[in-house]
């Protein structure tokens, strides 16, 4: 085995790790897919020579591009129209925790990468929250001091905690939503209409309808029996991730004010809920 040889070995054993850090800061696969790459054509042109801890430098490396990709969407001003979150680790099937381990990974990732923080705290609590990483070597990746970059993560988690708080939190709305869909399934219109503020706005990627009687109807019309609903935090609101035969068939985010739902919005196309939706849940 050459030495090239050797060192590409040595990265495609860590791909998967690099791929995941990359995932949570970037929010999609496919810009994960792009760092990772761009980190192994940096290890490939530097060669082993100098590396003392290979680990170490992959991390820094894989950070640093993240970092300038997030940046770069910052300066272009883009907004995406995509939910985005990155896949939780797969729990047992059986497992009663499937769900809170589905609700507090989409909630943290959410609360992360759709613009809550600025690039320097996403990254900064990213590395060091969720994966451990030391701050020194967080510090190295953000080119600040170690004092720094824990100033960062911890104005980080303040961020998310007060985004979380509030009145309209996941927890406070959840029962309201699940009686949504309970009502939704019976086909009892005058109870989803209880539920529902008069001026309620129901938005997807796909259409928007207004009216408590206009969403009821078509929540009823579109209700399906058999689909698997599993809770979710979405952007901070209650939500749900909907999968039907096996197949992801919709995200929603609900937001409830006094025990009724003023808002529902939601993502159905097929293409991007393929590309989002953990695998693993049906």
């Amino acid at each position: 085995m050459t030495q090239d040889d050797a060192l590409a070995e040595s990265f495609e054993a860590r791909r998967g790790y690099l791929h995941a850090l990359a995932s949570k800061m970037l929010g999609t696969h496919a810009d994960a897919d792009d760092a990772v790459q761009e980190t192994w054509l940096r290890l490939a042109r530097a060669g082993a020579d100098g590396i003392d801890n290979l680990d170490a430098w992959l991390t820094t490396v894989t950070g640093r591009v993240c970092l300038d990709l997030l940046r770069s969407r910052t300066a272009r001003r883009e907004d995406s129209l995509e939910i985005h979150f990155p896949l939780p680790e797969p729990a047992d099937a059986a497992s009663p925790e499937r769900e809170v381990v589905l609700a507090e990974s989409v909630a943290l990732a959410l609360h992360v990468v759709l613009d809550e923080l600025n690039p320097a705290e996403r990254v900064a609590f990213v590395l060091h929250d969720l994966f451990a990483v030391p701050f020194e070597t967080v510090a190295d990746v953000l080119s600040r001091t170690p004092e720094a970059t824990r100033m960062l993560a911890s104005r980080a988690r303040r961020r998310i905690r007060v985004d979380g708080a509030g009145p309209e939190t996941p927890e406070a709305g959840r029962e309201v939503v699940a009686a949504f869909f309970a009502a939704a399934r019976s086909g009892r219109l005058e109870d989803l209409v209880a539920l529902l503020a008069p001026e309620i706005e129901l938005r997807t990627d796909q259409l928007l309808v207004r009216g408590a009687v206009q969403v009821a109807s078509r929540a009823i019309m579109f209700a399906r029996p058999h689909a698997a609903v599993h809770r979710a935090v979405v952007n901070g609101l209650p939500g749900v991730v909907v999968a039907v035969d096996g197949r992801p068939f919709s995200i929603m985010a609900f937001t409830v004010r006094h025990g009724h739902i003023t808002a529902i919005s939601g993502l159905n196309d097929p293409a991007a809920l393929a590309r989002l939706v953990p695998s693993w849940i049906a």
